[in-house]
Order: C-alpha cells, then sequence, then structure tokens
C-alpha cells in the first residue's frame, strides 16, 4: 500500500502538486479541461441551464487524468488529496496565465 503525503496546508501542498505536473503535456491538459470548466459554469449560470451541471466533472477531469496517465505518466493527486487538487487546478490555471507556470 501507497504512503499517503500528509499536507497541514494547501500552501505546503502545492509545491508538491505542481512537481506531479513537470510534464507540459500534461499541464496543457489541465489547462483545457479547467477552461472547459469554467466556460460550462458560466454557460450553466447564465443560461439557467442546470442540467449542464453533469459535464463539470467530466470536462475538468477527462482531459486532466489523460494529461496524469498518458503524459506525465503519474496518478492525479485528486485520488489522495481531492480538495487540495481541485484548488490546485484552479491556482496552476491563474498561475499559468500569469506566467508563474510554464505552458
Amino acid at each position: 500500500m501507497e504512503n499517503v503525503k500528509r499536507f497541514n496546508s494547501f500552501a505546503e501542498f502545492y509545491p508538491y502538486y505542481l512537481s506531479e505536473h513537470s510534464n507540459s503535456t500534461c499541464r496543457r491538459m489541465h489547462f483545457i479541461g479547467t477552461t472547459l470548466v469554467i466556460f460550462i459554469l458560466a454557460l450553466t449560470i447564465g443560461q439557467g441551464a442546470w442540467m449542464l451541471l453533469w459535464a463539470l466533472p467530466l470536462a475538468g477531469y477527462s482531459f486532466a487524468w489523460v494529461g496524469h496517465f498518458f503524459f506525465e505518466r503519474n496518478r492525479p493527486a485528486t485520488f489522495q488529496h481531492p480538495f487540495y487538487s481541485l484548488l490546485g487546478d484552479f491556482v496552476m490555471y491563474r498561475d499559468m496565465i500569469l506566467g508563474r507556470v510554464p505552458f
């Protein structure tokens, strides 16, 4: 059984999260998935199309997991740290837009 790393805060987790995303294609797949999540959420709220909410995890996770399994070749942090991982997706997305994390 794999040892689960413990983190006391998101600030402690985020460097680990970034180390699990060293492959540029994996990061790009995350960026596409997060962009789709933001777009679907905006469309859902703007149009009141609440049935689209089912598409949020599909859009986000499908791109991210393809990035991990086929390019990064590791297990997504979601399996061990679901909340921090979700937050990490959005922080990395912001950091990519700001140029702090390379595409």
